[in-house]
């Protein structure tokens, strides 16, 4: 029996088909070789045979969609996921999966035992949200509002977080209801901080995986999936390798001479200095890497003074790095310690400078990607899948991914004749349609992975 059929007949065994509609659509069906590779298996598989999976997608959507609601309306920063992190466990307890708390402070593991045996497979939803205020029309916008790094903000779900979470609660209740002719088992790993943890604290997949989220039992593979803005709805992207790029942040002091705004001459001036730091930088992009190599380097912050007729003692600098490969990250690190170092000695100032690797490359393991594309496209068609070029945004997924052979895809969340704004933005929208599609995608990934065992 090929693969689709196993899916087939184990969705309509856990009640989401009837018997005798499941098996008269299997056996009509053409049957493929037994050791038919994964891309043989999807091409042989007609259309009709998903009516299965959407089945028991439009069972458990709708109230998925409803939950998606309510975490948009609470969302909660990084490390404090309490309240998200407690809807999550009372799901999955509900649906019998063990349930682990606390893990990384907020996080959540549900282990899902099938009845069968087969491989162990991971898949991740990161459930922090971000300090922005919300500026959409929805119904069910967030009006929350905290403190963060000594700031009032507003709270928003900008990335797409809360339909992460959603989705993945809706696949653990479609793979529950078959748990007894599952062929292995399904860690589901609900991640805090994925956005990074506040100032001084640690958390995120770098902290689930050092307080054992992968050990017991370990994992032969995780998937995770992660909307896209600018996708329309019912459309997947992937991308081969590296997909997107590790993430450094940096922060710097520069420290010159404090004098009154009107006698520059008794100050070394950080301002200027760190101006003209800043601009020195951005040569190196140009000047210093290869055109072939992406790199980004961005100073997103920049703070002196405290009154306007006084040059203040020092200027306080920090940014981010993103690259693909270790060997440009170190020339980028070198040439910015000579810039500044450069820079400073000529204006009579000094300098600190600090980096903090906050997350690798993000690698799609090759064999395992080419090996679940066909899972893509069978679950919303071949024309609904596409390569996507690597991204200069960076995830902590790929402490997973490091940790294990990781596949990570994109979900379309743009719902046409709407404009999103950018993830991270007051105005990024997604749409609800794109609930079932994630849920139908992430489930055909996981059984195929599962029916196909551990390669």
């Amino acid at each position: 029996m090929s693969v689709r059929s196993v899916v087939y007949v184990t969705l309509a065994a856990a009640g989401v088909l009837g018997a005798g509609t499941a098996a008269a659509r299997a056996q009509a069906r053409p049957t493929a070789p037994a050791r038919a590779s994964a891309p043989a298996r999807a091409a042989a598989v007609p259309a009709a045979d998903t009516a299965a999976l959407r089945a028991a997608v439009d069972r458990v959507a709708p109230a998925m969609i409803e939950l998606r609601h309510d975490l948009h309306q609470h969302p909660e920063l990084g490390n404090r996921e309490t309240r998200t992190s407690g809807l999550v466990a009372e799901r999955l307890r509900a649906m019998g999966v063990e349930v682990r708390t606390g893990v990384a402070h907020t996080g959540v593991v549900g282990v899902l035992r099938g009845g069968r045996p087969g491989p162990v497979v991971a898949v991740r939803a990161d459930m922090d949200a971000l300090p922005v205020t919300e500026a959409t029309d929805l119904p069910y916008k967030s009006t929350v509002r905290t403190t963060y790094n000594g700031q009032d903000v507003g709270v928003m779900h900008a990335c797409g977080h809360d339909e992460h979470t959603a989705i993945l609660l809706g696949v653990a209740q479609i793979l529950a209801g078959m748990r007894e002719r599952l062929s292995g088992t399904v860690l589901f790993v609900f991640q805090p901080a994925e956005e990074g943890p506040p100032a001084g604290e640690d958390g995120g997949a770098r902290m689930m995986l050092a307080e054992g989220a992968f050990r017991d039992p370990r994992p032969s593979a995780v998937f995770g999936l992660h909307t896209m803005a600018e996708m329309p709805v019912g459309q997947l992207g992937f991308t081969p390798g590296p997909a997107l790029a590790s993430a450094t942040s940096f922060h710097a002091v520069i420290r010159g001479r404090q004098a009154h705004g009107a006698r520059p001459e008794l100050s070394v001036d950080p301002i200027v200095t760190a101006s003209q730091v800043v601009m020195a930088l951005q040569t190196i992009r140009s000047r210093n890497t290869s055109p072939f190599a992406p790199t980004v380097l961005t100073v997103g912050m920049l703070h002196a003074g405290e009154r306007e007729n006084i040059i203040p003692g020092e200027a306080r600098l920090a940014g981010t790095v993103r690259t693909y490969d270790a060997a440009v990250l170190q020339t980028i690190e070198r040439r910015m310690r000579e810039v500044f170092g450069g820079v400073t000695q000529s204006a009579g100032a000094t300098f600190t400078l600090d980096f903090d690797e906050a997350y690798p490359v993000t690698v799609n393991d090759t064999a395992l990607t080419a090996r679940m594309v066909p899972s893509l496209r069978w679950a919303v068609g071949a024309e609904n899948v596409s390569q996507l070029a690597p991204a200069t945004v960076s995830e902590d997924f790929s402490y997973f991914a490091n940790d294990v052979p990781g596949f990570y895809f994109r979900l379309g969340v743009l719902k046409a004749g709407t404009v999103s704004g950018d993830h991270h933005s007051p105005t990024f929208l997604a749409d609800d349609s794109a609930i079932p599609v994630g849920i139908r995608a992430m489930t055909t990934v996981v059984l195929d992975y599962l029916a196909g065992g551990a390669r």
